[in-house]
C-alpha cells in the first residue's frame, strides 16, 4: 500500500510551538529516575490505562462519536468525564473530528488518513492549528448539552483532577509512573488505531477506505483493531463481530446494559456479517 499517496495541504502544517507541552509529557516520564518505581504506582498505570483506554473506546468511540447503544444523562456525562481524564480534549471535540474521519476515510480531507505519511495520521494532525477546533454542526446531537460543551470547553479539568488524585493515592511516582506513564501509553494506544489499524492487519470487507483487522492492536487497544469491521458497519457496539474476535470494550458496554445503565445496543445482523466480503469476490478498491 503507498503510504504518502496524497500531500498535505498548505495549511496542515505542525505547529512546533504549541506542541511543546505534548513532547514535554513525553519528556516527564523520564522523571521516574528520581521519584522511583513503586509497585503501588505500577499497579496505578495499569488500571489508568485500562479504565481511561476503555473510557476513550466505549465512550468517546463507539458512543459520542457512532451512537451505537443509548445511556441516561447522567451516564453520559461519566462517559464524557472518564474520557476527559485520557488527556485526548473533550468528547465533543474527538467525537467530532471522529465523525469526519469517517464521512472522507483515506481522501484529501480525512484529517489522519495514513495516506498523508504515518507520523501524520499517528499524531501530526493532533498538533496541527487547522484541527484545534472542532465544528458544532457534526455533533448538534450532542452539542446540545450545556455540561458536555463545558467539559469540552475546559477539557483541562478530568486530566489534572486525576492527576491531583494519583499523586494522593501514591505519591511522586504515583503522578510520574502511575498518571504520566499510563496518559502517554493511552494516547499512542488510540493514534495507534488512526495509523496502523490502516495499514497493519487483513481485511475482510471490502470498504472504500484501507482499514483493517488486526489482533494485535485489538488487544492492545481493547478492541479497537478490529478496525475493519468497524468500517464495515460503525454503528455496531461490538467490533469484535466474531466470538473469537476479543472485544473488551464490548464486554464493558454489556455489564452496562446489564446493570440497567446502557440500553439499545447495536450489533451486526447475520446479513451485515456475510455481505461485502472480500473471500467472496466482492471488489476491493485499496
Amino acid at each position: 500500500m503507498k503510504l504518502h499517496g496524497i500531500a498535505r495541504a498548505p495549511d496542515e502544517r505542525i505547529n512546533w510551538a504549541t506542541s511543546v507541552p505534548f513532547f514535554l509529557v513525553h519528556a516527564l516520564c523520564l522523571a521516574a529516575v528520581f521519584t522511583g518505581v513503586s509497585a503501588k504506582a505500577l499497579v496505578l498505570c495499569a488500571v489508568l490505562y485500562l479504565g481511561r483506554m476503555w473510557f476513550i473506546t466505549a465512550g468517546y468511540h463507539r458512543y459520542f462519536s457512532h451512537r451505537s447503544y443509548k445511556l441516561g444523562r447522567v451516564m453520559q456525562f461519566v462517559m464524557a468525564f472518564g474520557g476527559g481524564t485520557a488527556a485526548q480534549k473533550g468528547a465533543l471535540w474527538w467525537a467530532a473530528h471522529h465523525r469526519h474521519h469517517h464521512r472522507t476515510s483515506d481522501t484529501a480531507d480525512d484529517v489522519h488518513s495514513p495516506q498523508k505519511g504515518f507520523w501524520w495520521s499517528h499524531v501530526g494532525w493532533i498538533l496541527c492549528d487547522k484541527h484545534s477546533a472542532w465544528d458544532p454542526d457534526a455533533i448538534r446531537d450532542f452539542a446540545k448539552y450545556p455540561e458536555l460543551r463545558f467539559l469540552t470547553k475546559h477539557d483541562w479539568i478530568p486530566p489534572w483532577t486525576l492527576a491531583v488524585a494519583s499523586f494522593l493515592v501514591a505519591g511522586w511516582s504515583g503522578l510520574v509512573v502511575g498518571f504520566v506513564w499510563s496518559t502517554v501509553l493511552c494516547w499512542h494506544g488510540t493514534f495507534t488505531v488512526n495509523s496502523l489499524a490502516h495499514v497493519m492487519g487483513r481485511r475482510r470487507y471490502a470498504t472504500a477506505d484501507t482499514s483493517r483487522n488486526s489482533a494485535l492492536i485489538a488487544l492492545w487497544t481493547g478492541g479497537e483493531g478490529w478496525h475493519n469491521n468497524h468500517h464495515h458497519y460503525q454503528a455496531s457496539a461490538r467490533n469484535g463481530f466474531f466470538w473469537w474476535e476479543l472485544d473488551p470494550t464490548y464486554y464493558g458496554i454489556k455489564l452496562l446494559s446489564f446493570l440497567g445503565l446502557a440500553k439499545d445496543l447495536k450489533t451486526p445482523t447475520a446479513r451485515t456479517l456475510a455481505a461485502a466480503r472480500v473471500g467472496d469476490g466482492s471488489f476491493d478498491r485499496p
